[in-house]
Order: structure tokens, then sequence, then C-alpha cells
């Protein structure tokens, strides 16, 4: 079945995880990986995904996603096909329907591990 997505993200490549993550986190809460987006970085940590996104000429203005893995209901992945550029995961989620393109460079088998290891493993 078909439906809407709410947004859509494209993370292009895993990337070192940004310094000032720190900065976001709560108690207890540590950062797994981070692959880099059209204008930021979207970063899962062990409780949330994150999705930075700078706007506007200087980026100085950010709005901040935050997606606490306990509100994802189920989620789909997708490989690339021979003619399909990008691989490509879905989240259905509390708040609605979430893709997730995925470029060449990143492995849609080790974004399905992160969101199994944050769901299944912590007890959500």
């Amino acid at each position: 079945m078909e439906t809407a997505a709410i947004t859509a993200w494209t993370f292009q490549a895993e990337v070192p995880i940004p310094q000032d993550v720190g900065q976001l986190l709560v108690r207890d809460e540590q950062p797994w990986a981070a692959f880099r987006t059209f204008r930021d970085t979207a970063i899962f940590t062990s409780k949330r995904l994150i999705v930075k996104d700078s706007q506007g000429l200087t980026g100085r203005k950010v709005e901040m996603y935050s997606l606490p893995y306990s509100a994802i209901n189920m989620w789909s992945s997708e490989n690339a096909g021979t003619l399909d550029l990008n691989a490509e995961i879905e989240l259905w989620t509390r708040a609605g329907h979430i893709k997730i393109k995925l470029g060449r460079g990143v492995d849609v088998r080790r974004i399905d591990q992160l969101i199994g290891h944050a769901i299944l493993s912590n007890g959500h």
C-alpha cells in the first residue's frame, strides 16, 4: 500500500560523527553513525535518529528533526536495482511515513542493521 511521505531525506555517504553532536545528546545517549545529507548530517544514536537540516544562504538557520526509535512502527528496505541509482528505506512512524533515499555510497544493509539494533535490542 503506497502512502505519501510526510518528509524525505537523502543520505549520500557515511561520514565521521560530527564533534558538535554532544550538545544534542541526553544522558546515556551515544552516537553510533553519521551520514551526509544534501544540506547537513543525519546521526543515528542509541536512542533516536537526528537529522540536522541547515537552511538559508548562510546555513545559520538549522532545523532539527529528532525521531525516537520508539516511534517507529515498521520499516522496509529496498536495494538499488540495475536501473535504479538509489536504495531506499521507508519508516512508518507515529508521526507518519518517512522516506530515506540512499546514495550509491551508502550500504542499505548497514542502515537496516542500525535501525534493527536500535529498535529490537533496546526493548522498544
